[in-house]
Order: C-alpha cells, then sequence, then structure tokens
C-alpha cells in the first residue's frame, strides 16, 4: 500500500474487562462516526481511553498502567478492539496482567509492544487538558510534539523513550563525586546520537504539516491555520548542516557542560530543552496570546491537519479521538468541525455531556448513551 493511499480503517467492536469504571463490555459499531454522551462520570472518556493505548505511550491521560484496572477487580484489565480495512478483519488486544506485565496481542498472537498496533491503526487525540497547551509549559509543547512525529512515525516513541532514559544517566552519573570518564563518554554518544534523531523527526514532522496547512489555508475558516517553528539548538543547526556534524558538536557540548549540567541537576542543551512555537496565521499573533477561544479553535485545527498529514503519509486514516470538544465550541464552528469531521476518511469518536450537542449528527453517526458501567445504542 503507497502512502497516497487512504485505507479506511475502522473499530468494529470493542470489548473491555475490568477497565476503569467497566466490570464488562461488548459493544458493536457500523458507523465512521460514533458520540458518546451521558453525564459526567459516567465513564465516556475511560473509553476513549482504552482506545488510546492502542498507540504506544501511556494513553490520553497519561496515567500509570495499574491506575486503568477497575477498583474491586482482580486487579489487571484487558481490552480488546476488532478494526476492518478494505474488508478484512484484524483483533487487536492490550492489557495489564494482576501481575504487573503488560500484554499485547495481534490476532491472538503476542505481540512484543504497542509498536505491533501501528501497523494496523494509527491513533490521534483531542481532550481538556491540551486546551492551555499553547500558554503552558514548554513540557507539555515537547510532549505535543512527540505526539505529532509519532502519528506519522511509529519508531519516533521509541527513540524519545531512549533519549529521556540516557538522559537520566548522565544525570546520575554526574551526581557521583568522581565520575566514571568511560561512561560518561559513552553515555554522551548515545545522548548525541538518539537526541539528533529525535530533533530531526520532530522538524521534519512539523515542516511538513506547516507545508499541508500553507497549501490548503484559508483565513475565512472557523479553525485559523496556523505557523509553527521549533526552537532550539539542534534544530536551528539542522537546518543547516549534516545530521553528523550536528551529532558531533552536540557530544562535544555536552562534554564540555559537564560541571555546569551537575550544578543544574539536568542537561541544559538538546531536545528535551526544545519548544514548539505556534501562530496564529491570520491574525499573526502567537498563539499564547490569543483569547481562550481562538486557542481552542486553533487547536482543533492542528489536530484536523495532523489527521490530514497522518493519512497522506502512512496510507492510514487515522482514528480520531475528541473528548469534550464540541460542546466547547459555538453552533457556527460545531457545524464547521462537523463538516471537517465528514470530510475526513477516519472514524471519529466524540465525547459530551449533552445529546443535542450531537443533534446535527443524528442520522449519520452512531449515538450511544454511556452510564457506569454501561454504553447503549440509541
Amino acid at each position: 500500500m503507497t502512502a497516497a493511499t487512504k485505507s479506511a480503517i475502522r473499530v468494529r467492536r470493542v470489548t473491555l474487562c475490568d477497565f476503569r469504571s467497566y466490570a464488562t463490555l461488548d459493544c458493536r459499531f457500523d458507523s465512521r462516526m460514533v458520540a458518546l454522551f451521558g453525564e459526567n462520570g459516567a465513564g465516556k472518556t475511560n473509553l476513549l481511553e482504552a482506545l488510546s493505548l492502542y498507540s504506544p505511550g501511556r494513553g490520553l491521560r497519561r496515567a500509570e498502567l495499574a491506575e486503568c484496572a477497575r477498583r474491586g477487580g482482580a486487579g489487571g484489565f484487558a481490552a480488546s478492539i476488532e478494526v476492518e480495512a478494505e474488508g478484512m478483519a484484524t483483533q487487536l488486544g492490550h492489557g495489564l496482567a494482576p501481575s504487573g506485565e503488560r500484554l499485547f496481542r495481534v490476532d491472538r498472537a503476542t505481540a512484543g509492544s504497542a509498536r505491533a498496533f501501528a501497523d494496523h491503526l494509527r491513533v490521534l487525540w483531542l481532550t481538556p487538558a491540551m486546551d492551555g497547551l499553547f500558554s503552558g509549559p514548554a513540557g507539555e509543547r515537547r510532549r505535543f510534539l512527540d505526539r505529532l512525529a509519532l502519528g506519522v512515525d511509529a519508531e519516533h516513541g521509541a527513540r524519545a523513550n531512549r533519549l529521556e532514559r540516557a538522559l537520566r544517566n548522565r544525570n546520575r552519573l554526574l551526581e557521583e563525586s568522581v565520575p566514571d570518564r568511560r561512561w560518561l563518554d559513552a553515555t554522551e554518544q548515545e545522548i548525541a546520537a538518539t537526541g539528533v534523531a529525535v530533533a530531526a523527526a520532530r522538524r521534519e514532522t512539523v515542516s511538513r504539516l506547516v507545508a499541508l496547512i500553507a497549501a490548503g489555508r484559508d483565513d475565512a475558516s472557523p479553525f485559523p491555520w496556523a505557523e509553527a517553528t521549533i526552537e532550539g539548538e539542534l534544530e536551528r543547526r539542522l537546518e543547516i548542516e549534516p545530521a553528523l556534524a550536528v551529532e558531533e558538536w552536540f557530544r562535544r557540548e555536552l562534554s564540555a557542560a559537564r560541571r555546569r549540567d551537575a550544578a543544574a541537576g539536568r542537561a541544559l542543551i538538546g531536545p528535551q530543552a526544545s519548544d514548539l512555537l505556534v501562530r496564529h496565521g491570520p491574525k499573526g499573533e502567537a498563539a499564547r496570546a490569543c483569547s481562550t477561544g481562538e486557542q481552542k479553535a486553533l487547536l482543533m485545527g492542528l489536530t484536523l491537519a495532523h489527521a490530514k498529514l497522518v493519512a497522506a503519509m502512512t496510507g492510514q486514516a487515522p482514528l480520531l479521538l475528541l473528548d469534550e470538544v464540541a460542546a466547547h465550541f459555538d453552533v457556527r464552528r460545531r457545524e464547521a468541525l462537523y463538516r471537517e469531521l465528514h470530510a475526513l476518511s477516519g472514524q471519529v469518536w466524540m465525547t459530551g455531556a449533552d445529546l443535542a450537542v450531537f443533534e446535527p449528527l443524528r442520522g449519520g453517526a452512531e449515538l450511544l448513551l454511556v452510564a457506569p458501567g454501561r454504553a447503549t445504542h440509541v
């Protein structure tokens, strides 16, 4: 399958056992759009979280896996979905054993990690916790950057994890009264190589996303187009120097900065210190200076553009999870959002407390009433 092919992937069945508020759940789905409604705390986001765990990482809540196990259950959980693409069905399963072991299955065969799911499904999401992305700490934007890159490159998560481990190892070595120079040299070489790979993947993803946005930008859209750049020394150097030269520069800088970094308790240069800068395109203003409503619309525009980029680059139209998003828009933006979602080729799951929010979708989406421990089609 080429990247130009948009494989129409659908989740046709979801089965849960001891996951969050669900002792058991078994639901089938036929539509490309699924809307979950019900009172706050009923378990709508829990369903989306179960789906988000089919992407590498800790899901849309970033929770420890043990937190996903139902209180009063056996201590673990199991989740299974049936996905369909081009008429072929595949069963994907993940779970946590009471012993703490994480389990992965593809058509009931054991898989090594959630990376195996990327061959069958790409998952993107937008949640209320992300509303402060542009005005919050840089660490949140770096996580957002890594999610952008992971959507198009399933190996990016493993690289980012290796970099984080290597940085922690260096910090521990620098805490020693007489650090072992050989171990430091080896660790800094690993940080340099992995750090440049992480920075290059982030930069490539943002560059492609900005190009896609520029090709279809519309100043009158309710979801304003965005300008985005990465602020960081490695990313700046990668624009003008070969990766190997940047890697060698980074290694030398780390070696020279050992005393400074030991005093700071962390490495002060590298992709772990970079930031994503976003501007409201039509206004030419930094996103952090925009109103709350404008920031929400800008973030939605970025999410929609990213879904299109993932489909274009991987050939898989992603599963898009939108938690409590539509209710925060006015009627005009909400109607525009539904039109945009219908235009996407991937399956969309949404949550909301009020059924009225989803009335425009009636007849074109599956509506489910969620109550504690169950979900019922209406």
